[in-house]
């Protein structure tokens, strides 16, 4: 079963998420799995991936960040241009923090029973890796955490002469390779990163992070280095590694996804996190 909902932060700007499960009336542990930078809820295989997890007796839950460029109205793709540029770390921690209100709310997206809120795990793709790490150091309602390609800081590229002509310019594009989108970036989340550092710097707030983690990469990323898994096992040493040999920044997927199972990789992945979620039930 899958039940689409939106959720309404206090930010102001509503975004949508969906809930996939079986429904049986018995209380199932809770995954809440947080997209990457570019990405979206219902980009590539990720529908097969909620699937696969409701088989697996989870209940499902992923979400569209509020400034990833989708909106409550389209969220078949990003097309909200002004929003993406407006979003930031903090706006996507409040985001998080929103959904799981929402789940111990009176009034929750789904029917109560079919929740065991005992058992909430995050999972986050690259840039989401970084978001879920963060927001499990602040939610003790958090189980358990796995990343999936994720990045080891947000301020990588950020260096000296292209940060100086950002804050001149107030904005900078990234392309889109997929659509050919120019997509602006504006300078209003570096100011945000460094006046909210305490809670946003990923290297010092792992180490503080005391929920069982979960480290995920493929052997062949293309788009964030090895090196960054490592590091974050090097700064929370009780984290489980996995490199995952012929593996991609995607774990095997693309969009749009025709196939009618899962990619390889992304099964994998799949099945490593579950694992682990039992493990730290």
């Amino acid at each position: 079963m899958k039940v689409d909902f939106v959720v309404y932060p206090d930010h102001g700007r509503p975004f949508t998420a969906d809930a996939t499960y079986r429904q049986d009336g018995q209380p199932k542990p809770v995954v809440i799995f947080a997209h990457g930078f570019k990405g979206f809820k219902d980009w590539g295989h990720f529908n097969l991936l909620a699937r696969h997890f409701a088989e697996n007796d989870f209940v499902f839950l992923k979400f569209n960040f509020a400034y990833n460029g989708t909106t409550v109205e389209d969220y078949s793709d990003m097309h909200d241009l002004e929003a993406f540029g407006q979003n930031n770390f903090s706006l996507e921690l409040d985001d998080m923090r929103a959904l799981i209100e929402l789940l111990h709310t009176d009034n929750p997206p789904l029917q109560a029973q079919e929740l065991d809120l005992s058992r909430i795990y995050l999972i986050g793709h690259s840039r989401g890796g970084g978001a879920v790490i963060l927001e499990a150091a602040e939610e003790p309602r958090v189980k358990a955490v796995a990343t999936w390609a994720a990045v080891n800081r947000y301020d990588n590229h950020w260096d000296e002469l292209h940060m100086g002509q950002w804050k001149e310019k107030g904005v900078q594009y990234v392309l889109n390779g997929r659509t050919g989108q120019q997509m602006p970036l504006y300078y209003q989340i570096v100011e945000d990163y460094l006046v909210n550092k305490y809670r946003l710097d990923i290297p010092t707030v792992v180490k503080r992070m005391t929920q069982p983690l979960l480290l995920l990469h493929g052997e062949q990323d293309e788009t964030l280095p090895t090196q960054m898994a490592l590091d974050l096992k090097s700064w929370k040493p009780d984290a489980e590694l996995h490199f995952l040999p012929d593996t991609n920044h995607s774990f095997g997927g693309q969009h749009p996804y025709t196939e009618s199972g899962l990619p390889a990789p992304a099964l994998q992945a799949a099945d490593l996190t579950i694992a682990f979620f039992r493990k730290h039930a």
